[in-house]
């Protein structure tokens, strides 16, 4: 569904990518781990177009989208959906107004329609009833189940998720990993997970990467990566600073 290959971005003297090689499967879950500020987000926008890179190439179901124009860029957007990390709602909307803001200027679809898309998206995201309220009437773990309902409304084929569980209590979190899955299993979409969440890396991904020094430096099963014996690995995983501790 998705091929990175030998992907390199950089900004200014700073390389931030360096050669990033990996491909993800129709229907898989994958992770990208990393420390801040090592490129994932910045990963997350070559996929879809936002970012183009300085070399190497990004393919969209064996289709290189830095090649295309802005027309066909549109094309292949339009099979993606994107949780962005603050949700990014729409103050002056209701919840229904963000939720259908992708159908504001396609033709074809009746208001009734519409209306319908979204009630069903808000159901799957277990918010039913609140098409009418604000989002600073909401909780944010509510926000973040109203963004997932608005990426996941027009039925996209691979979803992107940006930091998901981020400033969220333990609890919320595990509600809003569950909800990725049931999506994933549900529509049967494409799934790329940028998190720091530990705890959510293990249970959404069918596979982990980690980006370090501009590379994916290790990649593997969930149970493969938090038992690798590598130091760097084991230190992100464990959230240490001091492998002593670990090993202590």
């Amino acid at each position: 569904m998705i091929e990175v290959c030998q992907l390199r971005k950089g900004f200014g003297t700073q390389t931030v990518l360096d050669r990033v090689d990996f491909s993800i499967e129709k229907g898989e879950s994958v992770v990208i781990i990393g420390r801040s500020g090592c490129g994932k987000s910045v990963l997350l926008k070559h996929l879809i177009g936002l970012l183009m890179p300085d070399a190497g190439e990004v393919k969209v179901e064996g289709q290189v989208i830095s090649r295309m124009s802005e027309r066909e860029l549109l094309r292949v957007r339009s099979k993606f959906g994107m949780l962005f990390q603050g949700s990014a709602l729409f103050d002056s909307m209701t919840v229904a107004e963000n939720v259908g803001f992708a159908f504001r200027n396609r033709t074809g679809l009746s208001p009734s329609e519409v209306r319908r898309r979204v009630t069903e998206a808000l159901e799957m995201v277990d918010l039913r009833g609140i098409e009418e309220k604000r989002p600073s009437e909401l909780s944010g773990g509510m926000k973040k189940r109203v963004g997932l309902a608005r990426a996941i409304v027009y039925q996209p084929e691979i979803l992107l998720y940006d930091e998901p569980t981020t400033g969220l209590d333990p609890i919320v979190s595990d509600s809003i990993d569950q909800l990725i899955i049931r999506v994933r299993d549900r529509l049967r979409v494409t799934s790329v997970v940028v998190t720091h969440d530990m705890r959510s890396a293990r249970r959404v991904g069918h596979r982990i990467l980690m980006l370090h020094g501009g590379r994916i430096y290790a990649g593997g099963s969930p149970q493969e990566i938090f038992a690798s014996p590598d130091p760097v690995v084991r230190q992100f995983v464990a959230g240490v600073s001091d492998l002593k501790t670990v090993d202590s």
